[in-house]
């Protein structure tokens, strides 16, 4: 281990002797702590078609690169259109022969069974979702491969107690369900999106996200291992026509996306008069509230897992903080000390807090809206750590003095960048929080219960979390308002969306 850097000294009054005054990252040094789990990865992976990985109708295949030190990972299948079709085919086919047909606590048994093969593998399932997605392994290893396991669980135990997802009425599977997920959760959304479609009898033909391909594919490895019957569930990948594909294919009596509010009104047009069912999972441009009477150191760790620990790769992240201006100077103050120690830099090692961004693409268009924060007159405060030289890397950022004006307090960004807007009153917090086209979550710290209840209510966004922020259970429904989109994951109230009544 390293020594401690020598201290700044500087004058004081009494004696003459100079008391010493630690500079903020001049602190131990960690001996690197790599993650050494073998994420057993190929060199090359195809579609996972009717129970099988089968090569790419085209013979296409594209690079799937590690963010971190821009090296490649393996290589995916590129769908193309006859893909899509032969993936619905063994959908349909599944559902008129085997899935659709399958009592509940027989479904359930499949569904916990994945459960428990991921958890046996979860050391494995981290590190690839994080070398393939730039995340901290230790946000893989403690939240997104936990996570989905827990979905699978959740699920498994509704799949035999349908009667009681809506009291009083039959309920039905819809058939075959189209879905797209983004690249920022890839083993998570896969399991938010297939726990519960499977639960109910539905079959499923899923595309992740381009970039993020590999833990769904080994996903599949694992639906193999726990013989469930070719066809339920089917993976397709490429880029934005693939995903295109899969959501106007006329096969699907659903269609479900997370994504991007533009893709999603896309989406939303394509299938326009058609009798197709649709959830939308969106953008997001959260309000994270805090009062003067709040726990604020507490609040100071909240900001920053709400918006630095994930890269700000998540769309319901606190990306914009509104301050009471009484406590403004004093939380500011606290968040430039918090993020100048948060250690920036190699996902797969332990100690790091910030990752990687996702790509270079996503790094260009972080950095554009950071420009134009500064450009609009914004204060621009910069963690000072130093950034690896390959890879794509983006230093945890806050802007003071921003206005409901400023592009960064109403376009998402993506990053690992938070907006700091100031209030007085509690109808002016509401009004901040609201002004905004998204409506996807937010948070409130405060001391005063009634004013949680209050602002639980009046702010518009599906989730409110209190004194707390990003905490999620599978029990719990997850989903948005306005330009956010519609339709929740999640809970009873996610089951209903997969689901026919009568």
């Amino acid at each position: 281990m390293s020594t401690l850097v020598a201290e700044k000294k500087k004058p004081v009054a009494r004696g003459g002797r100079p008391a010493p005054e630690l500079i903020f990252g001049d602190l131990w040094e960690f001996d690197p702590a790599p993650e050494s789990a073998d994420p057993k990865l190929k060199a090359r992976y195809d579609l996972f078609i009717d129970g099988k990985f089968v090569a790419p109708k085209s013979g296409k295949y594209f690079d799937t690169i590690n963010p971190a030190n821009e090296q490649k990972l393996a290589e995916i299948a590129l769908a193309s259109a006859a893909d899509v079709d032969a993936a619905y085919a063994a959908a349909q086919r599944a559902f008129d022969t085997t899935w659709g047909k399958m009592p509940g606590r027989e479904r359930a048994k499949y569904l916990y069974r994945i459960a428990r093969l991921l958890q046996d593998r979860a050391r494995e399932f981290a590190v690839a979702e994080t070398l393939d997605g730039g995340k901290p392994v230790k946000e893989s290893r403690d939240f997104d491969v936990p996570m989905a396991a827990a979905h699978f669980f959740y699920h498994a135990g509704w799949a035999d107690k349908l009667d009681y997802v809506a009291p009083g009425r039959r309920v039905a599977p819809l058939g075959v369900v189209g879905q797209v997920i983004p690249w920022n959760f890839p083993l998570l959304m896969c399991a938010w999106k297939l726990a519960p479609a499977l639960a109910m009898g539905n079959c499923v033909v899923l595309k992740p996200a381009e970039t993020t391909s590999i833990t769904a594919l080994k996903l599949a490895e694992i639906f193999q291992d726990a013989g469930l019957p070719p066809g339920v569930v089917n993976f397709v990948t490429g880029a934005g026509e693939v995903g295109a594909a899969v959501m106007n294919h006329p096969t699907p009596a659903k269609v479900a996306f997370t994504g991007s509010t533009e893709v999603g009104k896309l989406i939303m047009r394509s299938l326009a008069g058609s009798d197709k069912k649709m959830t939308m999972e969106l953008g997001g441009k959260a309000a994270n509230i805090v009062f003067d009477d709040a726990p604020l150191d507490q609040a100071v760790e909240g900001i920053v897992n709400g918006i630095f620990f994930n890269q700000g790769h998540v769309c319901c992240a606190g990306s914009r903080l509104l301050v009471q201006e009484s406590v403004a100077d004093q939380v500011i103050a606290k968040l430039k000390n918090r993020i100048r120690v948060l250690r920036v830099g190699d996902p797969m090692d332990k100690n790091t807090d910030v990752g990687a961004i996702n790509s270079r693409e996503q790094l260009d268009r972080i950095r554009q809206l950071v420009d134009v924060g500064v450009r609009e007159g914004g204060e621009m405060f910069q963690s000072a750590c130093r950034l690896p030289t390959k890879g794509f890397y983006f230093r945890p950022t806050i802007f003071s003095g921003v206005s409901m004006s400023h592009r960064i307090a109403r376009e998402e960004i993506f990053g690992p960048v938070l907006s700091i807007l100031t209030f007085r009153t509690v109808d002016e917090a509401i009004e901040k929080a609201n002004n905004t086209a998204y409506g996807l979550s937010a948070g409130v710290w405060t001391d005063k219960g009634a004013r949680i209840l209050k602002l639980s209510t009046e702010l518009k966004a599906g989730v409110v979390w209190a004194n707390t922020y990003n905490k999620f259970d599978p029990t719990s429904p997850f989903g948005g308002y306005k330009e956010s989109g519609f339709g929740r994951e999640g809970g009873r109230q996610g089951l209903l969306d997969y689901v026919k009544l009568s």
